[in-house]
């Protein structure tokens, strides 16, 4: 492991190896040299916009090399990232700046009218960056500050049962230390070429191009697998040799007649997370990837990365997501607060210089995740998830303690739903689950009641949510009641709920 911030990483690189693209699109590629002109561009630029060391920059781009000059130019200035969905909606956008108190927003063309409305309803002045090309000249004088790895380095949001946004705080160094984990577990270095499908809004997206920076790597970028004809020619063309991916995409990837038995001699790791592949998808992955070696993981966005499964295990254990990411400590703790024995069900606890340094202006919630470590000045991470853990230590995934969806790889927190379906006109009562999807990993399902005298049309309120929330919180099933089923206690009963049959919408 190395001592560079991120930022260090990039003009590392660019003194090493200047001319090598780092990044492929469909619209253009670059090289070290000019992503790190770019991000001295963008840093120069973001301080003369009155961005100070510490700040938070948002980010709303869709996969592109804008975003990695992005990124980069936050982190060189040295503000703070935080990376947003691209197509989240005003209200949230609004709801986000405020609570993190961004200094800056950079966005695209495409995005501008939704940044526009959003900053419109703050009482502050918040610059927004539409133009990363024009941003920037140096003056006598300009020069960003120095890192250091203590630096606040990303705000990244996620949602908690509750459905209000948290901001997970992460300095430099928890970000190094992970990227330097994935890159010794994956046995990753310079002659790699990642092709990366995943929104780099989210950690397991943006990981893959801080790793490639990192270790010299070369990084093809895609907005997502709507052609999955392109995507098997750049596995092909671009000599691809890891795939990271999550349960949906390899849904779509194995469901192409003849890719199993395509030649892709240069693919040597392939890479699942966000959610545990079914035993079948998992069989026919492995097929259609024979040659490659495939890594099962689980993570949290208040670490990014937690655990993984070596290849060479999952014949002897394929249900396991394995053991600890170098460099870090687990165990599974019972509800007396001991480390759980073999087989027992616990809280997954987790150690190590990944661990977060708390929530965004929520000390209560941070209190309650974060608790003391082995020395005075340590905090280790409750992630709030259960687990098993068997005699020789690998672990095993029970099920959250909260009602949080994990639908094509990101959180849903029900409420947030509800509470859409609740402004939508007619509805009285609403509900909102997650089941088992074979190519989702778990669907929102809505179960709605409506006022008397209305009628609910199931694609109006698919509509409904689909103008107020992003793309992976709208509900792929409503079902509609006359009156929800309720516990003894007057609660939802939300048990009953999930043994519902979804209509064939």
């Amino acid at each position: 492991m190395n001592g560079r911030t991120l930022d260090e990483d990039l003009s590392a690189a660019a003194r090493r190896q200047g001319d090598k693209t780092v990044l492929v699109t469909q619209q253009r590629s670059v090289t070290f040299t000019e992503l790190d002109a770019a991000a001295e561009r963008v840093a120069v630029g973001l301080l003369a916009l009155g961005v100070q060391p510490g700040d938070r920059v948002a980010i709303v781009l869709p996969n592109s090399v804008e975003l990695a000059e992005a990124v980069y130019g936050v982190m060189r200035s040295c503000a703070a990232i935080t990376p947003l969905n691209p197509t989240i909606k005003a209200g949230k956008l609004s709801q986000l700046l405020e609570h993190a108190s961004v200094a800056a927003v950079v966005c695209d063309e495409e995005r501008a009218e939704v940044v526009r409305a959003a900053v419109a309803r703050s009482e502050r002045e918040i610059p927004i960056v539409d133009d990363l090309a024009s941003i920037g000249s140096r003056r006598d004088g300009d020069r960003p500050p120095h890192p250091l790895d203590s630096n606040l380095g990303a705000v990244v949001y996620t949602s908690g049962s509750t459905g209000e946004p948290k901001g997970v705080t992460l300095t430099q160094r928890n970000m190094t230390f992970v990227a330097d984990s994935i890159i010794e577990y994956l046995e990753m270095n310079e002659r790699d070429r990642i092709l990366c499908l995943l929104p780099m809004s989210f950690g397991y997206g943006l990981y893959q191009l801080l790793t490639c920076v990192r270790c010299g790597a070369t990084l093809v970028l895609e907005q997502g697998i709507t052609f999955p004809g392109r995507i098997v020619g750049l596995l092909e063309s671009e000599k691809i040799t890891g795939l990271p991916a999550v349960p949906t995409v390899f849904q779509v990837l194995i469901s192409l007649k003849g890719l199993a038995e395509r030649e892709l001699p240069h693919l040597r790791f392939i890479t699942n997370a966000g959610a545990g592949l079914p035993a079948a998808t998992l069989a026919e992955v492995r097929r259609t990837f024979s040659g490659a070696k495939l890594y099962s993981m689980y993570g949290q966005t208040e670490c990014q990365r937690v655990c993984y499964l070596p290849p060479d295990q999952l014949e002897v254990r394929p249900t396991s997501v394995g053991i600890a990411i170098p460099g870090t400590e687990l165990w599974v703790e019972n509800e007396e607060g001991r480390v759980a024995r073999p087989g027992e069900i616990g809280e997954l606890m987790v150690r190590g210089s990944h661990v977060m340094q708390g929530y965004w202006e929520e000390p209560a919630l941070t209190a309650d995740r974060l608790r003391p470590g082995r020395w005075p000045w340590e905090r280790v991470l409750a992630t709030g998830d259960l687990f098993t853990q068997d005699e020789e230590g690998y672990l095993y995934f029970v099920g959250r303690k909260d009602d949080l969806i994990k639908s094509r790889g990101e959180k849903v927190a029900p409420k947030e739903v509800e509470e859409v379906l609740h402004s939508l006109p007619g509805v009285r009562e609403a509900a909102v689950i997650g089941v088992p999807d074979k190519l989702l990993g778990q669907a929102v399902q809505a179960h709605v009641a409506a006022h008397a005298g209305h009628e609910l049309d199931p694609a109006a309120l698919k509509r409904g949510c689909a103008e107020q929330l992003e793309t992976h919180m709208i509900p792929q099933h409503v079902i509609l009641h006359t009156a929800l089923p309720r516990t003894a206690n007057g609660k939802i009963d939300r048990r009953s709920l999930s043994g519902k049959t979804p209509p064939q919408d």
